[in-house]
């Protein structure tokens, strides 16, 4: 299926393979329609098969949590806490983030407080044998402190931190938003920034994400077919 034997052990019962954190932005830059989009394409990238079989491909679940996030204060969860132990689980999240309403949108864009409250969440999963946080955002830090900040103030010990960049800033061009994602966002071994060409772009870009944190770890350096990703 993809490409590589893989051998799997499973990890102490109650144990979990993964704590997966998704943050997605909601500050002012990002429009009702940007929004829908946005929330379809996650909803619709964890029902991918591609992206189910990676969810599926151990024993030991993922466990997942999704908030979006903008001003200082203003994290709102979408999807608490839930293991991901079957397509049909994968299905009620998908269901859930779809049906989610945005909690406020006048807000700015204040990343270190959004990373600061994915890594206090993920103190709640001290069993997770790895622990992920993925921020999705269209522009830079522009409230409170940011994620240099954040890092040196949290605990984010064994946590990694990737970055899904959606290039439709009207503020930042490419160059410099994928540049502060690389300087100042991400964080960790093998962590990495991809690109969404825009709010429409963001499913494809969210199932190539997921594959790429689902799949690293279980395959290690196995290469990964991961440039077009099946619906």
């Amino acid at each position: 299926m993809f490409g590589a034997a893989v051998a799997l052990t499973a990890l102490p019962a109650e144990a979990c393979r993964l704590a997966l954190v998704l943050a997605i932005d909601v500050s002012n830059s990002v429009d009702a329609e940007e929004d829908k989009l946005q929330r379809a394409g996650l909803a619709n990238a964890l029902l991918a098969q591609d992206v189910q079989d990676a969810f599926l491909i151990s024993p030991d679940p993922v466990s997942l949590l999704v908030f979006e996030w903008s001003g200082r204060h203003h994290q709102k969860v979408l999807l608490d806490w839930r293991d991901m132990r079957s397509a049909e689980d994968l299905f009620l999240a998908a269901d859930q983030i779809a049906r989610s309403t945005r909690g406020q949108r006048d807000f700015p864009t204040a990343m270190g407080y959004a990373l600061g409250y994915a890594a206090t969440r993920l103190r709640e999963k001290p069993e997770c044998f790895a622990k992920t946080i993925d921020v999705a955002g269209d522009g830079a830090n522009n409230d409170g402190f940011g994620p240099t900040e954040a890092y040196n103030a949290f605990d984010f010990d064994n946590v990694t931190v990737n970055g899904l960049v959606v290039d439709a800033s009207i503020l930042e061009t490419r160059e410099q938003l994928l540049a502060f994602f690389e300087g100042e966002v991400i964080r960790g071994p093998g962590s990495f920034v991809e690109i969404a060409s825009g709010f429409e772009d963001y499913q494809e870009t969210m199932q190539r994400k997921l594959l790429r944190e689902l799949l690293a770890q279980m395959l290690g350096d196995a290469e990964i077919d991961i440039a077009s990703p099946k619906g």
